[in-house]
């Protein structure tokens, strides 16, 4: 079940706020949780019962390390819990990959195949065992205490709105939440809440689809077809498409669970405005820059290393680690080394001159990225370069591809809304639909908008197939 669904939209989520809302508040926690329950079994049937199992096997481990002392057997057991959730992920996400890299490399020696029957990748299960390890880690280094009971760490895990493709929420920055949210269930936090995900909404079905439909259709070209601007189109056409895909996901989490109460951080701050790719990563998926800061970068030494050159190695193998994270592909792997890459640059030299150029640096950061979601987007090296090769050397199009009027129109749309934060009126209108409160006048406003967002898109989705997550790949 994903958020732009009919399914989701007029079937679930207006039966699961009338029950929660009408619910006592000792019970609200009990229908989220088995709301959550329903929502990932109904496009997971199978994979909600190694959830829960592991869920489980997580609590009770947990809180018998919390009694123990420091000591061996305290990190034993951390360490046995982590085995356990990085060895399921390793199993169901990179098993194929593995035995797709070992018999190519037997064939090229003639040796016979290995037979391996493809596993399927739970829905989410990247960003659900980021959350069960910042359990772990957090109670082992008493950040904080353990959940008082299993259904509450079940919570948790499962809470539906973020539970697809986050944001990623460290535990201690959550864990208090699951005992007070309803003191934040307001009138205001539902309103504010509902415009949030209405807007997500809109990002997602109007902008990201439209964008990733050519983006798809563009890279798919064969490559004697594809064009030098139609190559830039693609490229373009997939960085709004993979941005208002993934942000507008994220605005729909964060208004659910502000229309129940909970305050989940932002994972997103206007990443193409960025002025250097060290900038773009403390605004491009916020929450996962800050758990692998607190969970790899940290622990390998952080800033306190002895010399620089292994600050910059370790901030290079986060960076590898976070494009294998996002999937199970060489590309992913490429894309993760090309961004370390640069940070590196920028840490050694290249971030005095791009300081200098103040907010014109944008026009660096802005390409190198795109460059990236090439990459990204094809998976296979060959692929990508044959791809870039046609961006970088001059070519005509033979056709194969023509914008049509609404793909123009939603490209100006979508040029805008990436980039009119960069004067600070636009910071200022965003700060105002967003966090501000609002009068009425702008509750009248806001609601006339997300009713036609609201419209606009359900129209769209019953007429259109194309409405992939990108994220729920990983």
């Amino acid at each position: 079940m994903v958020f732009s669904s009919i399914l989701f939209l007029f079937y679930f989520l207006p039966l699961f706020i009338l029950v929660y809302y009408l619910a006592d508040k000792r019970f609200k926690n009990a229908v989220i949780l088995c709301g959550s329950i329903v929502f990932y079994a109904w496009g997971a049937p199978v994979f909600i019962f190694v959830l829960l199992t592991t869920t489980i096997v997580d609590f009770y481990m947990v809180r018998l390390m919390a009694a123990q002392p420091p000591g061996r057997r305290r990190i034993a057991l951390m360490c046995v819990s982590l085995c356990i959730n990085l060895g399921l992920l390793i199993y169901f996400k990179y098993s194929n990959f593995f035995v797709e890299n070992i018999n190519l490399l037997l064939s090229q020696f003639g040796v016979k195949e290995l037979i391996w029957t493809k596993l399927v990748l739970p829905i989410g299960i990247s960003f659900y065992t980021f959350e069960t390890i910042t359990y772990v880690v957090d109670v082992y280094r008493g950040i904080h205490k353990p959940l008082r009971n299993f259904w509450d760490y079940q919570l948790y895990i499962i809470l539906f709105p973020k539970l697809i493709a986050g944001p990623i929420i460290r535990f201690h920055d959550f864990a208090d939440q699951i005992y007070d949210h309803t003191e934040f269930e307001t009138p205001d936090n539902r309103l504010q809440g509902l415009y949030r995900f209405f807007i997500g909404l809109g990002k997602k079905v109007l902008f990201a689809n439209v964008m990733g439909a050519s983006a798809d259709l563009i890279f798919a070209l064969p490559h004697e077809q594809l064009g030098t601007v139609t190559a830039w189109a693609g490229a373009l056409s997939y960085a709004f498409h993979i941005y208002f895909d993934f942000s507008g996901y994220s605005d729909m989490a964060i208004g659910l669970g502000l229309m129940m109460g909970f305050r989940f951080p932002e994972n997103f701050n206007n990443p193409y405005t960025a002025v250097s790719i060290t900038d773009f990563w403390r605004r491009w998926h916020m929450t996962l820059g800050n758990w692998m800061r607190t969970y790899l970068y940290i622990p390998l030494g952080g800033n306190r290393v002895k010399t620089k050159w292994r600050l910059y190695l370790n901030l290079w193998l986060v960076f590898l680690a976070s494009g294998l994270w996002h999937g199970a592909a060489w590309g992913f792997v490429i894309w993760g080394a090309y961004h370390g890459f640069f940070l590196v640059m920028e840490r050694l030299f290249l971030g005095k001159w791009l300081a200098r150029m103040g907010k014109a640096a944008v026009i660096y950061t802005f390409p190198v990225v795109l460059v990236g979601w090439v990459f990204f987007k094809a998976e296979r090296l060959n692929v990508s370069l044959s791809y870039l090769q046609r961006m970088f050397t001059w070519h005509m199009a033979t056709g194969a591809w023509r914008p049509d009027k609404e793909y123009l129109t939603f490209l100006v749309i979508a040029s805008f809304f990436s980039f009119f934060t960069i004067p600070e009126l636009g910071k200022k209108l965003q700060q105002k639909v967003f966090y501000n409160n609002h009068s009425i006048k702008m509750h009248f406003a806001m609601a006339t908008i997300v009713l036609l967002l609201c419209f606009i898109s359900a129209g769209r989705i019953t007429t259109s197939s194309f409405n992939p997550f990108i994220y729920f790949r990983f």
